[in-house]
Formats: structure tokens, sequence, C-alpha cells
């Protein structure tokens, strides 16, 4: 059975398998045999041919890698852990942000801290204006789970869905702006996810707190490690079903 993730991998990335050989040290008919016959290759010429297409090593051969080593692999991927979101550093956000080459994806409710930022709007409109794609996911005001996170973080059923309708009105001048993408979510939201290419902060949500009072996870992304992965995804599948917001 043929590797089509691996297929799709260097199709979308533009690289074929005279370039995959050359950096892989082998013989074209071995690189093709990877992805025709899905045959695994050594974890030396895996990790190569990860980084030639941004993706990692679970995703590309997702067998090839033992449990307790993607168990091991996973816990180098925690770059720090703070006890609360406030304790992340503004200069920590704004490197981030400003790093980026490829990719930004937030998945809040509101984070109206970071709209509290004047030179935001700005900053994400020339991220993307120099090609970076930026994913906005905000939550849906008149959902019935922004209301009830509301209650739950004692400030009362209406005052999130008001901040996300000022969160909304701030970023509106990027609706517009090419590689930039805001939609709305009414699921439950266990996490709020910050995604800057192969970094990313975890912002884990916890009954009775508001998100700046609860714990952060940096995590920086590795080939073979799943953490990074599964925040990922779970960032994908809202997205997926997320709706356009209204301009």
């Amino acid at each position: 059975m043929p590797n089509e993730r691996l297929r799709d991998a260097l199709l979308r990335n533009g690289v074929d398998l005279l370039q995959v050989a050359k950096a892989t040290g082998v013989d074209p008919k071995t690189v093709e045999r990877w992805i025709t016959k899905d045959r695994t290759p050594y974890p030396r010429h895996r990790h190569t041919i990860a980084s030639l297409v941004r993706e990692p090593e679970t995703y590309l051969w997702p067998d090839a890698i033992g449990e307790a080593r993607k168990a091991e692999i996973s816990g180098s991927e925690v770059v720090r852990v703070y006890p609360h979101r406030h304790a992340v550093t503004a200069d920590t956000w704004t490197h981030l942000i400003n790093d980026t080459k490829v990719s930004i994806s937030i998945l809040v409710y509101a984070a109206m801290f970071m709209v509290d930022n004047p030179a935001l709007i700005r900053t994400l409109r020339a991220k993307a204006e120099g090609g970076v794609k930026i994913r906005i996911l905000l939550g849906d005001p008149t959902s019935r789970e922004v209301a009830r996170r509301s209650e739950e973080e004692g400030i009362g059923k209406g005052t999130l869905p008001a901040k996300i309708r000022n969160a909304l009105a701030i970023y509106k001048p990027l609706a517009d702006v090419p590689g930039v993408d805001i939609r709305v979510h009414g699921t439950t939201l266990y996490n709020s996810i910050y995604r800057f290419d192969d970094e990313m902060l975890v912002n884990t949500h916890v009954h009775g707190f508001m998100a700046a009072h609860a714990p952060v996870l940096h995590l920086r992304r590795l080939s073979g490690g799943d953490l990074f992965e599964t925040y990922l995804e779970s960032f994908q599948g809202v997205w997926d079903n997320a709706k356009p917001s209204k301009r």
C-alpha cells in the first residue's frame, strides 16, 4: 500500500524524488519504494525527510516509533510550565509572534489580554502581508457554551459574550486582509491554544478559575513527538466546525 501521507507531503512542499535522494544519500529507487510500497526508512532518513516537508515522523510513519519512545520525545516537547497565564511575560508573546514565518493559529473564547496590546492588529497585518497564514478562532457570543463558561468563571452569564463582541470588533480591521481568517466556535473550550510555527502556548482551563489564573504549557514541536500534534489536531477539529465571523 502506498504511503499517501508521504506522497502528499512531498507534493505540497514541491520536493521531488531526486531531492529526497540527495538529502538522505540513497538511490532514487529507494525513495520511490518508501512512497509506493510504504517501506519504512531508517530513523536518520525519517528525520531528514520530516524536516524537508515540515511534518512530524509520527504523521508520516505512524507505526515506526514505539509508544515508549513517543512518550520520551513528547516529554522533551515541554519547554516550560507556567503556573498561571499572567506569568508568561509580554516579551515571550512578542518574541513568538515576531519570529513566526509560516503560521499563527489562535483558539480562544475572547483572550482580551491580547488585544489590549495596541500594536497587535498592526503586527498581525504586517505578518499576513509578509505571507504568514493567520487563523483566529473566537467563541460564538450567542452560544450556550460561552454563557456557561462565563458563569463558571463567576463573572456573570453575559460578561464573556460581551468580551467576545469587543474582541471581534477589534479584530474586524483584519477581516479583509489576505491570509487572515477569523471564525467563531461554540465548542466547550478545554484549552486555549496559541500556535506560532513550531512553538505553542497551551492555556489549560480549570473549573472555577479565569484563564489568566490557570497553568500554561510552552511546547516546541519535535519530530516523533505526540504532544504538540495532539493540540494541533484539537485546533483543527474546532476550526473545521467553526463558522465565519459576521463582518
